[in-house]
């Protein structure tokens, strides 16, 4: 057996040993300082990264370290309560080894999130972005030998973020009157914040936020043939030149997530209920 799939085999047998064998239908992957979405949800088993097997540990600013199982707007989720960075020096196997564990385990749709910088002039701090497509400036998860027990070789992206799940969530935003901007979201690999000159490259490149994370889950995810919903809380406003007063701080970036978590939190229950 593929080494890389016993891996997962192991770490998702642990998970359904520890949930009663139930089949989570979300998996959600919660982003620095959006840890709320996982308090409410109705845990029924709260598993530290470090008990399972060939978790890493998530070492950034903002993020738990737990895998959580429960009930979330009447649905059974699994949610990680943050993730791990390629930054973090880990590489992209080790990065994305939840989101195939998660597959293992028998969602239907994943559910992204994350901090971003705001590359678009017209946003601000604490806006929620949906993303409806992303550049990739990470290196791509699926590079080496294809996981075919999960999908196939070339796995089309026209459609990376779920279609229909954008459409649901901008008509809840309406209805529930939280302002959402929809954009794409960028991809590199941290942990330096973005040089202006690097800024208004990506502005000029059709980017309108900016982040560490998220790219390689989402490609993992659509390589198993999974829907993916995704959403950025813009937490800082990305420099433009070198003269800014303005610098970018990790503990303000956590600061402005939360303010923002409960919006966020709010959209991911109605999108989860109509599923």
């Amino acid at each position: 057996m593929d080494s890389r799939v016993k891996k997962i085999r192991e770490a998702a047998e642990f998970i359904r040993e520890a949930i009663g064998g139930k089949t989570p239908e979300v998996g959600i992957v919660l982003g620095s300082g959006l840890g709320k979405l996982g308090d409410a949800i109705e845990a029924e088993a709260v598993i530290p990264y470090a008990k399972i097997p060939h978790f890493a540990k998530s070492t950034a600013i903002g993020h738990k370290g737990n895998f959580i199982f429960g009930k979330l707007a009447g649905k059974e989720v699994c949610a990680m309560q943050g993730r791990f960075h390629y930054y973090e020096g880990y590489p992209m196997e080790q990065v994305t080894l939840p989101i195939r564990v998660m597959a293992a385990l028998g969602i239907k749709a994943l559910f992204v999130s994350n901090a971003a910088g705001g590359l678009n002039q017209d946003f601000s701090v604490g806006d929620l972005m949906i993303i409806c497509d992303h550049i990739n400036l990470l290196p791509n998860p699926l590079i080496g030998p294809n996981f075919a027990e999960f999908g196939e070789r070339f796995p089309d992206m026209t459609a990376a973020y779920d279609r229909g799940l954008i459409e649901k969530a901008e008509k809840i935003a309406k209805k529930v009157r939280i302002p959402v901007r929809k954009g794409i979201y960028l991809g590199n690999t941290g942990p330096s914040y973005e040089t202006p000159a690097e800024v208004r490259f990506y502005r000029m490149i059709g980017a309108d936020a900016v982040g560490m994370s998220t790219v390689p889950e989402v490609l993992v995810a659509r390589h198993c043939g999974i829907p993916v919903f995704g959403m950025s809380v813009i937490t800082n406003v990305s420099n433009i030149d070198t003269a800014s007063a303005t610098l970018n701080d990790g503990d303000d970036v956590v600061r402005a997530a939360d303010a923002a978590a409960d919006r966020m939190c709010r959209l991911f229950q109605k999108l989860i209920e109509t599923l």
